[in-house]
């Protein structure tokens, strides 16, 4: 067996993979299903599998992904029900994505996966998703929710989103995809692969760029670029019987972007929503990404194993307005005190500074942070399926084991700035370290489930089990201290069926129990979180004609939160509120209308409803929660969500327009401010009820090109998608996109 305890970071920071690749090749194997694909990236399984699945699942393919072109995941997820988004650059560069009511904030408490690996970049140490990959170059999407979420975690409470990357093409492909757009938007996309005999390979690239869509007093830069590299090699072993397959998956990507975390006042966004302050013109996010995957797949008549090993290595520098102080003494209120009341005798001097009207006196000095952050995530991890008889039973047998390692390493310093005639100037003074602090994490998890058949009902009983130790260690100098260990063993039941009614239709539903672990870093008394989740439906799907409605229920004994900058915090801090219900439905309804031999009219209606209360009446210093009563609502919780879909699709070309509308969220759990001065700064304030319509449409110029256009936002409407961290931030205007694509 691996130690992982010896491949600590802290001791040795080479690349997990290879220092256990010649193991793997010499004692593991994956591969390919001649009838579907050789890859085994999915984690829905067959299409029969979704059908029959006993629990909530959507798999949204390549042709869907290439409707609307969207760059955007939280566009793409607004056709998912039960998934809650909170926009925030309106780009989608760094998204806050949640299932069923749990916390959208930086998408920290669902699995993201690429090719079936947790891509996030420290999954159990820091779960906040600062990295997320390009959705542009993906070719499927799956959304897991419900009982069979436990075969992924670490989180279970929630789901678990699935990226599906190109796969190495059978014989020659490639193609090639040019976009131009609004506010100079760029799009150019290639991919070449071909397998020659036993050996397959593709190369791939991206590049995707934009000048932004806000405008800095006095100018600067809002835009961003973005490229992605990715390249994989494989090899078929295939025997008598049994066929199997090795591939080795590189990628690198990067982006500059400047963005920041600086809003504006309630008044200034319903003069113009696209303005910047003068003080936010220096922000800019900087990072890179280097994946390295090997995986092999062996597969025999009725049984299958895949195994992989990752490492990921994310680096990240983000230079931000982050508060002002004053060198005088004195209180300063906080950057959202002074965006909610502007214009009071205490926080107006300050407002003109950060617009620049004004210049900084020693009691207005603005600090900009840069948040430096190194990360890395590597393991390995096997899956298994195995269809056997036993005791005169059908059963279908799936179970895996993951070594997982993950670290964050911060290096958070600050410079201090005077506002001079709109232009940031240097203080002169010495840039201070802030956060200087390393958490590491080893997981061991296991997961086992089997489903039985008894006639017409599939059940379904599994468990996970994960064994965590995290290591905490503060770095600052002069108070460094050695690592502090922090240990949690759990074990994650579920129990789900599904019973046909007919050869199209079923009902299902199950029960499981929901984890989130708090990371190393955080005090004995913050508890992880920990539910138990309900789900009931019924699904109706044949050929083009879906029905689906589900009912769902998360019973929280303890509902868990942190909070970072990208929440109001000042540091990353976990906080806890005790029991929580969140409960609610979701609806789909989709068909093709033949209207005659030509023409065609696909449409889709997916709406989602949520309620959510807390359970008991307390305090917390979280300021998303504040002050709460029984019965009060959770916060970035919409009631209503609703998209409706629509296309007419003929021979050579196709239109499709997408409406969707989201209800309006509370900032703060805390209904009102109450004059006690811890109260949150954003107690009974909403976000903007959000509606959307977006129209695309393509044309096949050949068989090998086509000419596509795209509007997003056509009524250019200008909403508050929230008011996180600091002020009030926009959803996107209204976006023209033209483009051709080439393939062979």
């Amino acid at each position: 067996m691996i130690n992982l305890n010896e491949l600590r970071p802290s001791m040795n920071k080479k690349p997990l993979a290879v220092l256990i690749t010649s193991i793997l090749l010499s004692t593991f194997a994956v591969a390919d299903d001649d009838n579907t694909s050789i890859e085994r990236m999915s984690v829905i399984g067959s299409k029969e599998d979704l059908i029959k699945s006993t629990g909530s699942v959507t798999l949204i393919d390549e042709l869907e992904l290439e409707k609307f072109e969207y760059d955007d995941i939280g566009r793409i997820l607004a056709t998912v029900p039960g998934v809650n988004i909170r926009q925030e650059d309106g780009y989608g560069l760094r998204p806050n994505i949640g299932f069923r009511g749990v916390t959208p904030e930086r998408s920290k408490k669902i699995n993201i996966m690429e090719d079936g690996v947790l891509i996030g970049p420290a999954p159990y140490s820091a779960s906040a998703a600062y990295y997320f990959p390009n959705t542009t170059r993906m070719t499927a999407i799956e959304v897991t929710k419900g009982p069979s979420t436990i075969k992924y975690g670490p989180n279970t409470v929630a789901g678990t989103l699935n990226l599906i990357s190109r796969q190495v093409p059978d014989s020659q492909e490639g193609a090639l995809d040019l976009g131009l757009g609004t506010d100079n938007y760029g799009k150019l996309h290639a991919y070449y692969g071909d397998t020659v005999g036993d050996f397959g390979f593709l190369v791939e690239g991206l590049h995707l760029k934009a000048d932004g869509f806000k405008k800095i007093d006095g100018g600067g830069d809002t835009g961003f670029d973005k490229s992605d590299l990715m390249a994989k090699f494989n090899y078929r072993l295939d025997g008598d019987d049994y066929s199997q397959l090795i591939e080795l998956k590189l990628s690198y990507g990067e982006e500059t972007s400047d963005e920041t975390y600086l809003g504006i006042t309630d008044a200034d966004f319903a003069e113009n929503p696209y303005r910047r302050y003068a003080s936010s013109q220096l922000d800019q996010m900087n990072w890179e990404h280097q994946q390295v995957q090997l995986t092999h797949h062996i597969e025999f008549s009725d049984f299958n194993a895949t195994t992989r090993i990752y490492r990921n290595d994310f680096e990240r520098d983000w230079f931000k307005v982050n508060e002002f102080i004053s060198s005088q003494g004195g209180f300063v209120p906080t950057l959202q005190q002074i965006l909610r009341d502007p214009t009071s005798e205490q926080n107006l001097p300050y407002y003109q500074t950060l617009t620049g009207d004004r210049d900084s006196t020693l009691r207005e000095i603005l600090v900009l942070s840069t948040n430096a952050r190194e990360y890395y995530s590597q393991g390995m991890q096997i899956d298994f399926a195995w269809d056997l008889g036993l005791f005169g039973l059908e059963h279908e047998i799936e179970g895996g084991i993951r070594f997982h390692e993950d670290q964050i390493e911060r290096n958070h310093i600050e410079d201090n700035f005077f506002v001079r005639s709109g232009n940031l100037q240097s203080t002169g003074e010495a840039t201070k370290p802030t956060s200087t602090n390393t958490e590491n994490t080893e997981a061991l998890s296991v997961y086992i489930q089997d489903t039985l058949q008894f006639e017409d009902l599939s059940l379904t009983l599994g468990v996970r089990g994960e064994s965590i130790d995290g290591y905490y260690q503060n770095r600052a100098p002069g108070r460094k201290q050695d690592f502090l260990k922090k240990t949690n063993r759990i074990w994650l039941p579920s129990v789900s069926a599904y019973y046909e009614l007919s050869e199209f239709s079923g009902i299902f539903g199950g029960v499981h129990s929901g984890f989130v672990p708090t990371s190393p870093a955080q005090a004995a008394e913050v508890k992880t979180e920990k539910s138990v989740n309900y789900e009931l439906g019924y699904r109706y799907v044949n050929s083009g004609q879906k029905a689906e409605v589900i009912g769902f229920f998360t019973d929280y004994s303890n509902l868990k939160e942190s909070c970072s900058v990208s929440a109001g915090c000042d540091t990353d801090t976990e906080f806890n509120a005790g029991e929580v219900d969140i409960y609610g439905v979701e609806a789909t309804l989709s068909d093709t209308y033949k209207l005659n031999s030509q023409l065609s009219l696909p449409w889709s209606i997916v709406y989602t409803h949520t309620e959510s209360e807390f359970k008991d009446t307390f305090y917390s210093d979280f300021t998303q929660w504040g002050f709460v009563n029984e019965g009060d609502g959770v916060p970035y919780l919409a009631d209503d969500m609703l998209s409706l879909s629509l296309g007419l699709t003929a021979n050579n070309w196709q239109i499709f327009i997408l409406a969707s509308y989201s209800g309006e969220m509370k900032e703060s759990a805390q209904a009102a401010l109450t004059g006690d001065p811890r109260d949150s700064s954003l107690a009974g304030i909403k976000t903007d009820a959000l509606s959307n319509v977006d129209l695309s449409g393509s044309y096949n110029l050949t068989s090998n090109s086509q000419l596509y256009a795209k509007i997003d936002n056509i009524f250019d409407t200008a909403k508050i998608s929230s008011r996180r961290p600091f002020g009030a931030r926009p959803t996107k205007p209204r976006q023209f996109q033209v483009g051709y694509k080439y393939r062979f």
